[in-house]
């Protein structure tokens, strides 16, 4: 037996081989980073810095629940989707349900959603006369870590 022609005949299947593991790997790192999404899912959250009861509240469309006056929620709506990380101007479309006395009042509004660095719950906070700002955090209302303090019933 002469160990130069077999080594001969088994380049070209070392060759193969090797061109097949890198294939293979490369097709491993692609799916990989095709598999990381832009989005994350999101569970949604009210908090109601009003005295007025909110029926409902949603975020692009996803939400319920309802949130006494002056109350805190947890994210417990299930669920939405946001960018994992922040960019200037992204925006939400907020819409609740706060009756005045006995008239039902939906109320929808445009919404600027504040920095965040990384991604977790959203939370949408209602204070007198429509104003409304939307979080995303991973710490819930009332941590010291949360962006916004809830100060509850002022009286």
């Amino acid at each position: 037996m002469n160990i130069g022609s077999e080594m001969k005949r088994a380049s070209p299947l070392i060759l193969i081989s090797f061109a097949l593991v890198i294939v293979i790997v490369g097709c491993a790192v692609h799916r990989t980073q095709a598999g990381l999404s832009e989005k994350a899912t999101a569970q949604i959250g009210i908090v109601n810095h009003t005295g007025s009861y909110i029926y409902s509240a949603s975020v692009n469309g996803a939400g319920g629940g309802n949130m006494a006056r002056w109350g805190i929620g947890f994210a417990n709506i299930c669920c939405t989707s946001i960018p994992r990380a922040w960019h200037p101007g992204m925006k939400v479309l907020v819409r609740w349900n706060m009756p005045i006395g006995t008239k039902d009042m939906v109320k929808e509004k445009v919404v600027l959603v504040e920095k965040y660095d990384v991604s977790g719950s959203i939370y949408m906070h209602f204070f007198p006369n429509d104003e409304v700002r939307v979080v995303v955090s991973r710490f819930y209302p009332g941590s010291a870590e949360y962006p916004i303090q809830h100060l509850g019933n002022p009286n």
